[in-house]
């Protein structure tokens, strides 16, 4: 292997390591976890994953922010800040924010979950 050839395979594989570490899949999603969050804070009284409740299912959530760099953050906000929204009837009603945890991993590991579906 010639000097030029190993200094390329350096920093392809530099390159490909800093943008695993910098992208969403860096973040191992827990299934389990983000599943007894939601239901510890009744977000599945509202939703399901593939069907609609009172609200969206989370199929359609991830649908709606998909390939948009914002959807974390506005899944995230959805969680965690009160505000009003409008169930599947049309009508509106405050959504309820998590209250068992401030744990910022396990809220990033629910919205990252909700957006894999």
């Amino acid at each position: 292997m010639n000097t030029h050839s190993a200094v390329s395979t350096v920093l392809g594989i530099a390159v490909a390591g800093t943008a695993l570490l910098f992208s969403s899949g860096s973040f191992a999603v827990d299934d389990a976890a983000a599943l007894a969050l939601a239901k510890k804070n009744d977000c599945t009284k509202c939703h399901a994953v593939d069907k609609d409740k009172k609200g969206p299912s989370y199929k359609k959530v991830a649908a709606k922010y998909k390939g948009k760099a914002d959807g974390e953050e506005k899944v995230t906000k959805n969680m965690t800040v009160a505000s009003k929204v409008k169930l599947t009837d049309g009508t509106e009603e405050d959504h309820k924010i998590l209250a068992t945890t401030k744990d910022a991993k396990e809220i990033k590991n629910l919205a990252q979950w909700i957006l894999a579906q």
